[in-house]
């Protein structure tokens, strides 16, 4: 059992509150009370094709089951008499002021899910203030995004070994041009597998459509206006090496070609040499992993075992969390993914020792349920609930939250 039980602090000066919910917010919480119930409002109106896209994992699912339910098991216990009003939910990371630890991760196509969904995702999370993760192989350039989101915009990067990681490279050299905030490479894909509903929902690479799927989206009006609007998903950062007017078979055969494999700490240490931005690692879950990406000049160390969508097998992410914690002990930045779906598990997971959360299913079904609108909408209901977390544990800060007593049986310890 991994429980820590300490004293309440001092009493202090209370910060200054800040605002409440809108009202155009609270209208549209009849609707959409949490995000469990922009899930359900996603299943009904997306085709199949497109809630299972985002909805599913590898295998039977059973890795997203159990980040979910590790997330329900962590209990945190209140002590009263010190909060006034709403506490402030702002975090500062890696020089930036952000409204709330609660950014979107990054995602590959999810234009599958709803059509222009990058641009939708990247504007809501500039709106809101917060970190808006861009995925290498997205339907949206860098460029385009740091239109759409310039002052939260950070780029996810998968492994491009072929001459001497020439893509990668440029990809970040783009990323510093533009303005990125950090860069974010990805440790946990180092092969390909099997995600059994995309397969059964026939759903390859390249995205086409089937007899079956043309069906599917014939039920769903607004999914078939979107796409009639916007398209079908591109890769958007690979024109510029594969040929501007290469067609999306094409394409794809070109990703595929020059990405894949492991990364190594020494490919990672290269890439700290060519971005002189934050640096961050993502896919930990070994507190020796987190060391070692110290040790190579990461800023950030990211918890996460790619929501359940590479292998079931693995402990679930907020076990682990502590323990890597505990190693990086505040020489790096602790990020953390994997099952999210309220402000509550944000809270959680800060109180366990993570400085930023990032959700990725939560943004997909604001999509399938409310369209454009839709992650505007849930990044609201993060901060409400979280406001309202921290509020109900009688603490005024996230720094507060570290320091309640937890009780978290199953935490995972690496001997």
């Amino acid at each position: 059992m991994n429980e820590k039980v300490m004293s309440a602090p001092g009493v202090q000066t209370a910060p200054a509150t800040q605002a409440g919910p809108s009202a155009e917010f609270r209208e549209t919480l009849r609707s959409y009370p949490t995000i469990y119930h922009l899930r359900e409002c996603a299943r009904r109106r997306l085709p199949g094709f497109a809630y299972d896209a985002g909805d599913g994992g590898v295998g039977a699912d059973k890795g997203i089951q159990r980040n979910w339910n590790a997330l329900d098991a962590v209990e945190l216990m209140p002590k009263y008499g010190v909060t006034k009003g709403l506490p402030p939910t702002g975090v500062e990371l890696f020089g930036h002021r952000y409204a709330a630890p609660i950014g979107i991760a990054p995602m590959g196509s999810p234009g599958i899910v709803w059509p222009h969904a990058d641009e939708f995702l990247a504007q809501a999370a500039q709106k809101a203030n917060v970190p808006y993760n861009l995925s290498t192989v997205s339907g949206m350039s860098i460029e385009e995004a740091a239109k759409h989101a310039p002052d939260v915009f950070w780029l996810q990067l998968y492994r491009f070994p072929r001459n001497e990681f020439a893509i990668g490279f440029d990809l970040a050299r783009r990323a510093a041009a533009v303005g990125a905030k950090a860069l974010v490479i990805t440790l946990d894909v180092p092969v390909r597998t099997t995600r059994t509903r995309e397969v059964l929902a026939g759903i390859s690479s390249p995205f086409r459509f089937t007899p079956k799927m043309i069906m599917q989206a014939l039920g769903s009006p607004s999914y078939c206006a979107s796409f009639l609007k916007y398209g079908i998903p591109r890769f958007g950062n690979f024109g510029k090496y594969a040929g501007e007017n290469v067609s999306l078979n094409e394409m794809s055969k070109f990703i595929q070609g020059e990405s894949g494999g492991a990364f190594t700490w020494e490919d990672v240490a290269r890439y700290r040499d060519v971005w002189k931005g934050p640096l961050i690692v993502k896919g930990i879950m070994h507190p020796e992993d987190a060391e070692k990406a110290v040790s190579v000049g990461c800023e950030g160390v990211q918890v996460s075992n790619h929501g359940g969508r590479q292998i079931e097998g693995l402990p679930a992410t907020i076990d682990v969390l502590p323990g890597v914690a505990a190693a990086v002990n505040g020489r790096a930045k602790v990020l953390f993914d994997s099952g999210v779906r309220s402000g509550l598990d944000v809270v959680r997971a800060m109180a366990l020792g993570a400085d930023m959360v990032l959700a990725g299913k939560a943004f997909l079904w604001g999509l399938g349920a409310m369209g454009g609108d839709g992650p505007g909408h849930t990044i609201d209901l993060f901060i409400d609930e979280m406001r309202a977390t921290l509020g109900q544990l009688g603490v005024r800060n996230f720094e507060e939250a570290r320091r309640v007593p937890i009780r978290h049986n199953t935490a995972f310890r690496v001997s």
